[in-house]
């Protein structure tokens, strides 16, 4: 009876292994390519589908491309996705977001409309941690302002984490599967008083595979 116990845990086990290998395989990559070198990112579609939804829609138009990373902490994490960054130097950088009742599809096929503002709803479903190399959604300290900007994470920011008590919940949709040195990097460059580096770091494309 013990061996039979046994087989049925095994065949579980398995079974839940390979469903975990199977959902890695079906999440896209986003192929991010700076003027300070290239990183990729393993987009978690199946646990965030809206958010990982808008992210590829907003790449796929090119919306990336040509923008600039306007917030640098260093030992904290690395900013990004604001349309005015096109204009590193522009005081309108930080501000900005995607059209206004623009529409996009889910990663689970359905379809979604940004609300007045350009955002999205906060898909607070996965407890997956702010750790060193996720990526984050940004927000204006609100509920369900999440547009186009996201951080990366270069330290561990666990009182991010949406389900902690803090002003704003961050849900992480992704993570760098290559390139960290080329994010550690970029949190390293110097910066002025508004966190924007110095010399500007431009996204010169991303590409979703």
């Amino acid at each position: 009876m013990q061996f039979f116990k046994q087989v049925a845990v095994n065949l579980r086990l398995t079974k839940y292994a390979f469903i975990r290998t199977l959902t890695a395989k079906q999440n896209l990559k986003a192929v991010c390519e700076t003027s300070a070198g290239t990183f990729v990112l393993e987009l978690f579609s199946k646990m965030l589908p809206i958010t990982v939804g808008s992210f590829i829609d907003l790449s796929r138009k090119g919306f990336y491309d040509g923008l600039h990373f306007h917030r640098v902490i260093k030992d904290f994490m690395i900013q990004f996705g604001c349309p005015y960054s096109k204009d590193p130097f522009s005081h309108m950088v930080g501000t900005g977001g995607p059209t206004p009742f623009s529409t996009f599809q889910s990663c689970d096929g359905s379809s979604c409309v940004r609300d007045s503002y350009g955002n999205i709803i906060d898909e607070w479903i996965h407890k997956i941690s702010n750790t060193p190399g996720t990526v984050s959604m940004a927000n204006t300290g609100k509920k369900n302002t999440s547009g186009s900007q996201f951080f990366i994470n270069v330290a561990d920011n666990t009182f991010l984490d949406y389900w902690r008590p803090t002003p704003s919940g961050h849900p992480v949709f992704g993570e760098v599967i290559s390139g960290m040195d080329v994010i550690n990097n970029i949190s390293r460059v110097k910066t002025n008083i508004n966190d924007a580096p110095v010399t500007p770091v431009k996204m010169l494309r991303v590409t979703i595979e």
